[in-house]
């Protein structure tokens, strides 16, 4: 449902086609936010039925047919009713949790492994998060908002605090592994 909102946002902002879309996405929103083309495509179609976007064929000499999206006045005002509307909490899903909550089944040498994998995961994704101001600085020129730039930039620090927390939890759980805690794995699973 939220995919349905955060495409009625992007069309708020002009007329997009379906891959632009995922671009858009991918250079604003895809820290918390992340939708496959095939994803986008079928929701702009429901959206189109919905009567909330209209598509524009837009002829191209070199090019098959660009298809063009524009959110009607009914989008507008259901993607304002949405931004109005307290969401509900939403609850934690995290396979790396379930997988640390059932560790103590593996010997401490495996779940080292498993642990500094993911603390090179999230240097990544932090690495990639301080590359995304720059990837969006097209989206922020089509809008001219400095207010919408500032709730951009709160998601983006939202996304950093977030990272920056699981890394620094997981190194921890890293090194208390190391100074032992955690006991001997009894009755582990063979891999």
């Amino acid at each position: 449902m939220s995919l349905e909102y955060a495409i009625l946002g992007f069309l708020n902002y002009g007329p997009f086609s379906g891959y632009d879309l995922k671009k858009a996405m991918d250079a604003s929103i895809a820290h918390f936010w992340s939708a496959n083309q095939s994803q986008i495509y079928r929701t702009l179609a429901r959206l189109v039925e919905q009567g909330a976007v209209t598509v524009e064929s837009i002829e191209q000499e070199d090019h098959p047919d660009r298809k063009a999206y524009h959110i009607t006045e009914s989008g507008r005002e259901a993607f304002h009713r949405w931004l109005i509307t307290p969401l509900p909490f939403e609850q934690t899903h995290s396979a790396a949790l379930i997988q640390t909550f059932f560790s103590g089944q593996l010997e401490t040498a495996a779940i080292l492994d498993i642990l500094e994998q993911r603390v090179h995961t999230l240097k990544l994704l932090l690495h990639t998060f301080t590359q995304l101001p720059h990837k969006s600085e097209s989206y922020i020129q089509l809008i001219h908002s400095p207010r919408e730039v500032f709730f951009w930039t709160m998601t983006l620090e939202y996304g950093v605090m977030m990272t920056q927390a699981r890394l620094q939890w997981t190194e921890m759980v890293i090194q208390r592994l190391q100074q032992g805690e955690g006991g001997d794995a009894h009755g582990s699973l063979q891999v």
